[in-house]
């Protein structure tokens, strides 16, 4: 089993990625922290941590700050950022400071699904150990490369699925298709197609607006999820 610590200063947040984390199949939660301070504790307080999904606002330090401290101190352990924070620099920080993967809030299940999944096929690899040739070399370092969308129909688009989601994450409030085509580039149609794809999956939620006359407006907005 892959032991895995929680970090997020949000209970309720933290108390939902554990659940996800111990639906996926080799994967166990050795421990929850809401705090840097908490997070530094359990990891030298547990007996063995594999994994630690760490937030990047907490209370006391940032995520990163406690990347920092957890590397100074030599504890063993891969880290995936899983946060609200989206500029880049951060993101570039956390590359530097060895973080393997970097999941942006909010997302459904199948997102941190297809990251802890790519996380134990490494694993596999690396545990093989001797010396790897170039192709092996490749394959190590694309292995935390998945996407967040594993299960697109046949069909449709990764690139178009990933244009989408973000014009969705990025509104501030719903949008039809006809709004969705206009921002993507892609048709009406093919918008309508993949909102309604995201939301029988539970990635967007769907409300009718009403006019004077006529049928209802579709207007899609990304579920508020941890």
């Amino acid at each position: 089993m892959i032991e895995v610590l929680v970090v997020d200063d949000d209970t309720r947040v933290a108390r939902v990625n554990a659940a996800y984390v111990e639906k996926v199949p080799g994967f166990r939660v050795a421990g929850e922290a809401h705090s840097a301070a908490g997070a530094l504790r359990q990891l030298e307080a547990l007996p063995r941590v594999d994994l630690v999904l760490m937030d990047h606002y907490l209370p006391d330090r940032t995520g990163l700050a406690a990347v920092r401290e957890v590397r100074r101190r030599g504890l063993q352990t891969d880290v995936i950022m899983v946060t609200a924070a989206r500029d880049i620099s951060t993101v570039q920080a956390a590359m530097r400071q060895g973080a393997l993967q970097y999941l942006v809030k909010p997302f459904a299940f199948a997102g941190l699904r297809a990251k802890l999944e790519a996380y134990a096929a490494l694993r596999r690899t690396l545990d093989g150990g001797g010396e790897a040739e170039q192709a092996e070399v490749d394959r190590i370092f694309g292995a935390l490369s998945a996407t967040s969308e594993p299960d697109l129909p046949k069909g449709h688009s990764p690139t178009t699925a990933e244009l989408v989601r973000q014009s969705l994450m990025n509104a501030e409030s719903p949008l039809s298709a006809q709004e969705i085509a206009e921002r993507t580039g892609v048709s009406r149609q093919t918008a309508q197609r993949y909102l309604k794809l995201l939301e029988r999956t539970g990635r967007a939620t769907l409300t009718l607006k009403y006019g004077d006359a006529g049928r209802p407006e579709h207007r899609y907005a990304w579920a508020t999820r941890t």
